[in-house]
This record gives C-alpha cells, sequence and structure tokens, in this order.
C-alpha cells in the first residue's frame, strides 16, 4: 500500500477556493531523470501547486511492454513526492488520466514537447471546465527508453 500522505483531490479544492491555480502533470516517471525534472519543475512554476498523475504498474505495462515498469509504483511515487516542485500524487489505472483528471479539474494541464505535433486528447476534457493543456519544451534525449537501451549496451 502507498502511504496517503498526501491528498491530491483536497489540494486542489484548497487550492481553488484560495483562488490559486491548480496544476497537473501526468506519466509514467519509470526511471526519473532531467527531463522528467525540468519538465516538473516548469510545470510548478505555472500556479499554486503541481500534482503528478502517475500511471499504476498495470498500466505502464499496457503501454509500455512486459518489462515495464523498472521501478515498481510504490518506488516511482515515493521519488516524485521527494521533489520540492510537487506537492501531491495521484495514481490512475486506466490507459489515460482522464478519470483522473476530471475529479481533480486541473486548471492547467502539462505535458511535454515530444507531445507536439499531436492532439492531446486530455484537451478538449480540460475545456470543459475552462482549463487548458500546455505543451512545455522536451530536453531532447531524455526518456527511459533511451536509458534502458544504454544500459543494455554496457559500459562505452
Amino acid at each position: 500500500a502507498l502511504p496517503d500522505s498526501d491528498d491530491p483531490g483536497a489540494l486542489a479544492a484548497r487550492i481553488r477556493a484560495e483562488h490559486g491555480t491548480v496544476v497537473a502533470a501526468g506519466g509514467c516517471f519509470d526511471l526519473l531523470h532531467a527531463g522528467h525534472v525540468g519538465l516538473l519543475q516548469a510545470a510548478r512554476r505555472l500556479g499554486d501547486c503541481l500534482v503528478v498523475c502517475v500511471n499504476s504498474d498495470a498500466s505502464v505495462r499496457r503501454r509500455k511492454g512486459g518489462g515495464r515498469p523498472v521501478n515498481p509504483l510504490a518506488d516511482r511515487v515515493r521519488v516524485l513526492r521527494a521533489l520540492a516542485c510537487v506537492d501531491a500524487v495521484a495514481v490512475f489505472d486506466e490507459d489515460t488520466p482522464e478519470r483522473l483528471l476530471g475529479a481533480l479539474r486541473p486548471d492547467v494541464w502539462v505535458k511535454g514537447g515530444d507531445y507536439a505535433g499531436a492532439d492531446l486528447p486530455e484537451a478538449a476534457l480540460l475545456q470543459e471546465w475552462g482549463g487548458q493543456a500546455v505543451l512545455l519544451p522536451y530536453l531532447d534525449g531524455r526518456s527511459s527508453t533511451a536509458l534502458l537501451a544504454r544500459a543494455a549496451e554496457g559500459p562505452r
């Protein structure tokens, strides 16, 4: 079981009650790297709190294949919670975070620029309550998949 030291829904409600901006970002965050950290830091600067929506282990397997995740959910959540820019972590088991986003109703949904050129399916959902989807610059060459490939190659 995951420690429930933060309640993403209660945090979002409190920030909204204070007329603040709720920001959410999502992903697998399997092997946390500089690209993830840069994205999350930039996302946090867009509002008054940052809720990270993270795929469950089953959701990661469906998206990335049988060898993933490398790190189990409890470890991924613990590492994310340790980042100063992260105010809360919410887990979703579906293939997309749409149900979770509907519950959190963030003002801003952030994804990395590696999605540029493709419409984010969550964008239409956010418009239902006046939220917006934002693509932040992607730190080129940084990905968990690339890290795994380099690790499999061995020392250079």
